[in-house]
């Protein structure tokens, strides 16, 4: 068991989120611009540690987080429309690109990597975007070497953290929270594409609640060749308004007084002003994006808690803490609430030190809110046999990782 001399625990001194007078929320679907560029790299990530494992049996250098996106340009028009300059994305990074071994160097296919991530991403998440012909992709990944006979001589027990970087989580969500993620999630569900097929990838969702009264504003890129004319737009964007009411705020009516929504309120119906796209993001028309300007890794974006800037997705999950902890942090605040009696609400920060192992954090900061009558003394026992417990799956997080397909990161 590991000694926790690095663990603050304490009574967090506020009321939960949910019962503050104003809460926030934001989600950026899986079609706008900023989440395409986390879920590129995260897949060039993913592909470049499976590649690593399947061939030499141990993770080797990348960091792939950085990536920009710059918008094409297009003609949307009902009915149709066309695609006039295709989408450029940019990814830049490091990884090993070659390796010594007894036999000789083996190079390793980084590009086709990038290439095979991109492709696979669009055409599992979108329909009528084309990674071929719609998109433009070129890398600046920098190569490096390693002797992998000299790699294994210094294995360790633990990796030892690449960078000095701070992970936050916090469990449970409040049910703005659970509606924002809710709301997009459905919008991109496959039921709700085939009922309305005009309703592009290109979501984002902003929550506002104002004491018990929430307002739910949405953006949605229709898809132009779905629609005849202006007066089945304004049908389509009254039928989202419906389904949502129906499949995902029903559930949560007695949560809030009065629950409004609204789609694509920039509109200037009378003068012929919509959000029509031909493929169902922004991003074909001007629109750019960024890897880790988008949602936190628990898939919002959350001013009224705890929050980190650090980007997740396309880092290393063998050893980059800017990657492991974020994921970490989220899963060890859930598994506090679930599996501690008396916890309400639990939020933890981590910190890591470079060059240390990464199950040895400097400081791990946990904030409980304890359940009516119930005092931090009389739950730390279990509080910390969790934390205990869970720290023991880092060194092999990677593995974790790799057989479980990745995790969520935004």
């Amino acid at each position: 068991m590991t000694k926790l001399n690095f663990l603050e625990l304490h009574e967090i001194g506020r009321v939960p989120v949910n019962r503050l007078p104003v809460e926030v929320v934001e989600r950026k679907g899986l079609g706008h611009p900023d989440s395409v560029c986390d879920g590129i790299v995260e897949r060039f990530g993913f592909y470049l540690l499976k590649y690593y494992y399947e061939h030499f049996g141990f993770p080797l250098h990348y960091n792939v987080d950085k990536c920009v996106l710059v918008g094409g340009q297009s003609r949307p028009k009902f009915g149709g429309g066309e695609i006039l300059t295709p989408i450029f994305v940019h990814i830049v990074g490091r990884a090993t690109n070659e390796v010594k071994t007894e036999e000789g160097v083996e190079w390793i296919p980084v590009e086709i990597l990038a290439k095979k991530a991109m492709a696979d991403f669009i055409k599992e998440n979108f329909r009528f975007l084309d990674p071929y012909e719609h998109m433009r992709l070129e890398t600046s990944v920098r190569p490096g070497s390693v002797d992998l006979v000299h790699l294994f001589k210094k294995q360790r027990s633990s990796p030892l953290a690449n960078d000095t970087s701070i992970g936050v989580g916090f469990y449970p969500f409040s049910p703005t929270e659970e509606i924002c993620l809710k709301v997009e999630k459905f919008l991109n569900s496959k039921v709700l594409k085939k009922k309305l097929p005009a309703v592009g990838e290109d979501i984002k969702v902003m929550c506002v609640r104002r004491n018990r009264k929430l307002r739910i504003t949405i953006a949605v890129a229709i898809v132009s060749k779905f629609v005849r004319d202006i007066d089945e737009y304004v049908s389509i964007k009254e039928e989202i308004k419906e389904e949502v009411e129906k499949n995902v705020l029903d559930k949560h009516r007695n949560e809030f007084d009065e629950i409004s929504v609204y789609v694509n309120t920039a509109d200037d119906i009378e003068r012929g002003i919509v959000y029509i796209t031909v493929t169902g993001t922004s991003a074909e028309a001007g629109d750019d994006g960024q890897a880790g300007r988008g949602n936190r890794a628990n898939g919002l974006i959350t001013p009224y808690r705890w929050m980190s800037i650090e980007a997740a997705a396309g880092k290393n999950a063998y050893n980059h803490v800017g990657k492991i902890y974020q994921i970490f942090a989220q899963q060890l605040a859930q598994k506090i609430v679930e599996e501690v009696t008396g916890v309400m609400e639990a939020s933890v920060i981590l910190v890591s030190t470079i060059g240390k192992p990464i199950d040895q954090p400097q400081l791990l900061d946990v904030g409980i809110i304890p359940e009516e009558r119930i005092s931090i003394r009389s739950i730390r026992a279990d509080v910390e046999g969790v934390i205990e417990s869970e720290l023991e799956r880092l060194p092999k997080f990677w593995k974790e990782y790799l057989e479980k397909g990745g995790f969520p990161v935004f």
